[in-house]
């Protein structure tokens, strides 16, 4: 049987299985799709599941209504208007190319002539808008402007008045949508304006074959009698609606609206942007080009509300001549402003305030060293350009290597060039999905200003297969607004949200979360697991976060804020804490018999001493850059990363030689060539790759359990960055790009795994673990490679393609295997002065990252409860405080101090201190692999981030050990582990 709707798109799961079939480019390269619905390893979104009951239905948060959507529309009505009421009272300032305006059927010479004349002119836009979720350059899943809908005006709109295949909105929502809009624009009375028909409200058809659809216009039922033919006289009418080009109007309705007796709805210049011949030419190559005229209208936006990617065009200096610009031309747009990654600013804030100006055709496609700096990468893959006659340059989502080549060679010939950065839209398996939602607003003249309409007609989204032609879609949805039981508490809660009030991190959990939980069909949500997903201050009262809500229709506040307060004491209902004898033991673990000793904090910080030392310095994957800056500075030529693999395998052999190793354990790596779209000969492991010196590798340490069809994997990233200090010449740099020891980032989680081992081997052995563990050392997470070895294990797990290659050059192909969760461990062991003692657990987008989180949640309350226990013997209850070491290598190791409680806050990925979308753990969650992040209070101001100061001076030994301590029993309680370990000697 056929699927319909949303069911469609999940169909054929798994979609890309085999060699080849899932690439995965690291976000330097390619910012790729986001990854909703079911995903490709086949879990799904947390916050976006349609529903059995509602094949047509796709959901949209009220989070996202909120905060991105309703202000994104006000300010792109403001713009359009800005530009719409100059360019029809006759004034020069409007903005709008002349080529637009050329042989435009919707702008035609007779209404380019009166349209100035025209006082009763209100100006209302009722325009479909093409939108879709992208990733930002910082892995933030945004809502995104992509342009007016390539489906054109009409047929959007009317199908934004159904909400399943022949299935309407109910009448009274969709004649009031058009009552309302008589009233608020033309002043009739809402009496009045309830019967359109009476109040003169006619609706004018397209004609037959002039849609830019297939299909004629799809009017709901209520619709047929306010519908006017031709021929039909206009006696009594008033309001005309129609998307019929002006050109093709009949004589009788031009002839009434030039007299100013018929307001024409749409106004009929707002439609200019689906009439453009140059951009219809285009879109029969380029993608979706029949968007990009309503974007070139509209300034970027990339920060807050709704994403605006920049268009425009730029112009290219021939050799022999300079361009000449001439009036009506297109308005240039010449430079790109790159947000800096080092420049330390929040998650959520504008970064465009610091960000660096660029040449845009460097932006797109310079590889020099000075155009790169630390952070950036060529960015022609998430490009569409032009030529200045309109034929096809490059299509960046789908070009090859050949293609970005055959482009940049075009644009350093001169030339003036169109573009628009194009980050793809939200994918589901083999669909893109684009949002077709119409924007109502109009110009308030009294005011002078233009106002949006809010509450009308939801939209249609249509899903387009990958790869076919544009012309049609293959599927189409409609949008549900997700209506939770108190709608009203909820606006509040975003509101404090938007406000940054304290609640920010508790309440943007609530809706996507929660419910995803349960959904997930995992387990009940606990009240103290749910108490620490809300991290709830119980010192706010309800009441003040409904402090600035006004008042809304339905019921009162006070019963908001009850209904609200019974709600999360459902899920959140005090326990009264166990009291726990003073002799009581610990409670039962898995791993801390092993990691709650003293001999567990020296051997994890003279590891982290030893992968941190001046034998590792050059541990980037572009080491050793061969520019004279860097060579001058180099303490040695050479790459490291390949010691400290050979360090790590050699340490894990040794392991497993010892007599009673598990049985069936394999150690080796997962090797790959380091391959991009451009060129990079300047560094110098990229280069090595290329010539076939040297190639860049995973590490895994497979652990044995009873199911070997299952793993669970503990990860890390074994590579260094570059120091910020040691290049950047406003900070006394010298241009010199060298890797940072790395104590902290990513040292301390290498030294977890390591001290991982013996634990896990020990439950192997005894037959504890449920399923596989596997220690994974990534190579590449760190610029300029940028999540390269994630990228290529998220490849190969969703393709079912990994082959661990042993020393011995066997290979053993690992298909079958199933991970069911990823634990990630990025910079573990510096305990921020700002918020002492925190830790993330950050969850990815799916019910089942919430149950990573779980686990590891209740092993950070089982080290807190034993750490009172532990610390009553003598050594550590004579110990002082935790102090860090004075040497930057680590030779003088901290004395003995008493365990350290840890607060593991769950951070889910709204919170705007979750760190993962800036680790490795972002490619898990987008390709749907359940993945929970490890990592310090992250501090983005502080000193040892990316800098000369990341050594053993930096690094807390307490704080460190805990957390290594309570994520190597989190991964065994994920694995399935059973039966408690002894009681460890916490003394010594």
């Amino acid at each position: 049987m056929a699927e319909h709707g949303w069911k469609q798109l999940v169909a054929g799961w798994p979609w890309f299985r085999g060699e080849g079939h899932f690439p995965v480019s690291p976000n330097s390269e390619f910012m790729p799709p986001v990854r909703t619905g079911r995903k490709p390893y086949g879990t799904w979104d947390a916050g976006v599941r349609p529903t059995d009951d509602d094949p047509w239905g796709w959901p949209v948060t009220e989070y996202d209504e909120q905060l991105q959507l309703r202000p994104g529309f006000r300010d792109i009505g403001r713009q359009v208007l800005a530009r719409l009421v100059p360019l029809c009272t006759g004034k020069s300032d409007h903005g709008i190319a002349s080529y637009k305006l050329d042989d435009n059927p919707y702008w035609p010479p007779e209404l380019a002539a009166r349209a100035k004349t025209l006082a009763h002119e209100k100006y209302v836009l009722l325009a479909p808008l093409a939108l879709s979720q992208t990733q930002d350059c910082f892995a933030n899943i945004r809502w995104t402007l992509f342009g007016n809908s390539e489906q054109g005006p009409s047929r959007p709109f009317w199908k934004s008045f159904f909400t399943a295949p022949r299935c309407e909105l109910p009448p009274d929502e969709g004649r009031g949508f058009f009552a309302d809009l008589l009233t608020r624009v033309y002043g009739v009375p809402a009496n009045a304006a309830r019967n359109l028909r009476a109040a003169g409200f006619r609706i004018l058809p397209v004609e037959p074959g002039a849609m830019r659809a297939t299909e004629n216009e799809p009017f709901p039922g209520w619709a047929t009698d306010l519908l006017a033919a031709d021929a039909e006289p206009l006696t009594g009418v008033a309001y005309l609606l129609t998307f019929r080009p002006f050109r093709d109007l009949p004589d009788a309705v031009k002839k009434k609206y030039f007299a100013g007796k018929l307001h024409l709805l749409p106004c009929p210049a707002s439609l200019i942007v689906w009439g453009v011949p140059a951009f219809d030419a285009l879109a029969e190559h380029l993608r979706h080009a029949a968007q990009i005229p309503l974007l070139q209208f509209l300034d970027r936006h990339d920060f807050g509300r709704l994403r605006v990617p920049q268009s425009g065009w730029f112009e290219e200096d021939r050799p022999d001549r300079r361009a000449v610009r001439r009036a009506g031309d297109p308005p240039r747009r010449d430079l790109y402003h790159r947000p800096y990654r080092q420049a330390r600013v929040h998650r959520f804030a504008d970064r465009l305030v610091t960000s660096r100006e660029h040449k845009l055709s460097h932006t797109l496609f310079s590889t020099r060293p000075q155009d790169i700096d630390l952070y950036y990468k060529p960015m022609a893959r998430n490009v569409q350009l032009w030529t200045e006659d309109h034929e096809p340059l490059l299509d960046g989502p789908r070009a090859t290597t050949a293609d970005i080549r055959r482009a940049a060679e075009r644009v350093a010939a001169g030339g003036l060039f169109g573009y628009r950065f194009f980050f793809p839209p939200m994918c589901v398996g083999r669909y893109e999905l684009y949002w077709h939602r119409t924007l109502a607003a109009f110009y308030d003249a009294d005011r002078g200003r233009a106002v949006t309409l809010a509450g009308g007609p939801p939209g249609w989204i249509t899903g387009y297969r990958l790869g076919a032609p544009d012309s049609a879609h293959d599927v189409e949805l409609w949008p549900r607004l997700l209506d939770r039981a108190a709608h009203a508490e909820n606006v509040a809660l975003f509101r404090a949200v938007k406000n940054e009030n304290p609640p920010q991190r508790t309440m943007t959990n609530v809706l996507k979360l929660l419910d995803a939980w349960e959904r997930g069909g995992r387990h009940a949500l606990t009240p103290e697991f749910a108490e620490r997903l809300l991290i709830l201050d119980e010192r706010q009262t309800l009441g003040t976060w409904f402090r600035d809500l006004p008042e809304r229709a339905g019921p009162s506040r006070a019963t908001r804020v009850e209904a609200l307060s019974a709600a999360l004491r459902a899920c959140i209902a005090p326990k009264a804490a166990p009291k726990r004898a003073a002799e009581s033991p610990p409670p039962p673990s898995l791993t801390f018999g092993r990691t709650a000793t003293r001999d567990f904090e020296e051997a994890y910080w003279k590891a982290i001493a030893h992968l941190s030392s001046h034998a590792f310095c050059n541990k980037n994957n572009a080491d050793c850059v061969l520019d004279a800056a860097t060579q001058q500075k180099l303490r040695h030529p050479g790459r490291d990363l390949e010691a400290v693999g050979d360090f790590l395998l050699d340490y894990y052999e040794a392991l497993l030689a010892q007599p009673g190793g598990p049985a069936g354990a394999q150690v080796g790596e997962l090797p790959f060539v380091w391959t991009t779209q451009y060129p990079f000969p300047w560094m110098g492991g990229w280069q090595r790759n290329r010539e076939g010196k040297a190639h860049e590798r995973n590490l895994l340490v497979k652990i044995p359990g009873r199911d070997r069809t299952r793993a669970v994997v503990m990860a890390d990233h074994y590579d260094t960055a570059y120091m910020y200090d040691q290049y950047e010449p406003a900070n006394g740099g010298t241009g010199a790009r060298l890797a940072s020891a790395g104590s902290d980032d990513n040292c301390s989680a290498t030294a977890a795994l390591m001290l991982g081992a013996p634990a896990f081997f020990d439950l192997s052995r005894q037959g504890k673990l449920a399923c596989d563990v596997w220690l994974v050392h990534l190579t590449g997470e760190e610029y300029p490679a940028e999540g390269l070895g994630t990228c290529r294990l998220c490849q190969w797990l969703v393709e079912n393609s990994l082959v661990l290659t042993t020393r011995d050059g066997e290979r053993h192909p690992q298909a079958g295997v199933r991970v069911d969760g990823v634990y990630v461990l990025d910079m573990i062991a510096h305990d921020a002065k700002a918020g002492p003692g925190i830790f993330q657990i950050s969850p990815g987008h799916a019910a089942e990252s919430l149950a990573l989180a779980r686990h590891a949640h209740l092993a950070n309350l089982d080290w807190n409860a034993s750490c009172p226990v532990w610390n009553r013997h003598p050594v550590r209850k004579s110990a002082g405080r935790a102090r860090r070491s004075p040497t930057r290598d680590g030779s003088a190791i901290p004395p003995v101090a008493p365990f350290k409680a840890l607060a593991g806050e769950v951070r889910t990925h709204p919170d705007p201190r979750s760190t993962l979308f800036n680790t490795d753990g972002q490619a898990y969650s987008d390709a749907g692999i359940p993945v929970v992040l490890f990592m310090e209070n992250y501090d983005i101001g502080r000193v040892g981030y990316h800098d000369t100061h990341d050594n053993m001076t930096l690094i807390d030994l307490d704080y460190g050990a805990a957390l290594a301590a309570i994520a190597i029993e989190s991964v065994a309680r994920a694995a399935g582990a059973t039966g408690p370990s002894p009681t460890p000697a916490a003394g010594g």
